[in-house]
């Protein structure tokens, strides 16, 4: 027997032993990966569609090729440029005010010391998580409404009345309020999942050198979750230029499309509903790559802050 045919048989056979050994835990994520392939990469072969001029009558096989036509025209669309640059400066908020509020709500949390505060406190902040974009954009017209407690103390102080859902310089702090609001507490989970597997040893010793409560969030906690928080960083810049159809969607006006409209609220005016689906594929394709290409470059300057940083 070849030294290469009894290496295939050792592989073989350690991993069928792997399996013998360890099928529960195999069984378990089946669901998951199972998930995971119908959804994400299964789909994956839809995106011949960008490089087609896809007909729903003719189906991918019979409909012809174009090639980077459908690029081109993405391109040199008039809108592109706004689309593109509201999208970037949107995506650079969530990415640099809201990616940070999970972290430091998880390290104010690590600090308070009754229990059932903690929980209370947590529970308040993870409900919105919970709420649709569509209760929240409702409730968030209703509050910055005419009738709204926003206009009302207005009132109370003598001023005018102010409409800032129908206002372009408003929306981007909205956006940015309504994200905080509705995310960050969910985000505080793996954080505090993080903070609890800290051994507490280490603030044992680091009391009995003098360390303040304030020197050990500092200095212990949050260097401890620093490679979490890079590894959730890296996932999130993967999708920097898909910021959710769903908020957007539910928060702007067609007042406020000249700071609003992203890539994927303007795909569904102008390509899905319009029935121009070789186009809306080409843009998800464009914003996949621009994702990939991000997450290549942070995961290389992740490795500099942390040697536990990045995805591989």
């Amino acid at each position: 027997m070849s030294v290469s045919s009894r290496a295939g048989s050792g592989t073989g056979g350690r991993l069928a032993r792997y399996l013998r050994d360890y099928w529960p835990y195999y069984v378990m994520i089946l669901p998951g990966l199972t998930f995971l392939i119908l959804i994400k990469y299964v789909p994956m072969a839809g995106s011949v569609i960008a490089f087609q001029n896809f007909s729903l009558r003719k189906g991918i096989w019979g409909s012809p090729w174009v090639g980077l036509e459908n690029f081109r025209k993405l391109m040199n669309y008039d809108d592109f440029h706004r689309v593109f640059r509201n999208t970037l400066i949107l995506g650079a908020l969530k990415t640099l005010i809201v990616f940070p509020v999970p972290i430091l709500l998880a390290l104010l949390m690590n600090e308070l010391r009754q229990a059932a505060v903690k929980k209370c406190v947590q529970t308040v902040v993870t409900i919105p998580h919970f709420i649709s974009w569509v209760i929240v954009g409702g409730l968030t017209f209703d509050v910055l409404g005419s009738g709204g407690i926003f206009n009302q103390v207005r009132a109370l102080f003598g001023l005018e009345m102010l409409l800032p859902m129908q206002k372009s310089p408003w929306f981007r702090p909205v956006y940015v309020a309504t994200s905080i609001w509705k995310e960050s507490g969910w985000g505080t989970v793996v954080y505090l999942a993080a903070i609890s597997g800290i051994d507490p040893g280490i603030y044992e010793s680091a009391s009995i050198d003098g360390a303040s409560r304030f020197q050990k969030m500092t200095r212990i906690t949050f260097p401890m979750i620093l490679p979490t928080a890079v590894t959730l960083f890296l996932i999130n810049i993967g999708s920097f230029l898909d910021l959710g159809f769903d908020q957007v969607f539910n928060l702007y006006t067609p007042m406020t499309y000249d700071v609003a409209d992203i890539f994927d609220t303007y795909v569904y005016r102008s390509g899905i509903q319009q029935g121009k689906y070789s186009f809306s594929t080409a843009v998800g394709l464009f914003q996949s790559v621009i994702g990939l290409i991000l997450v290549v470059i942070f995961n290389r300057l992740s490795r500099r802050v942390s040697e536990d940083g990045g995805l591989w």
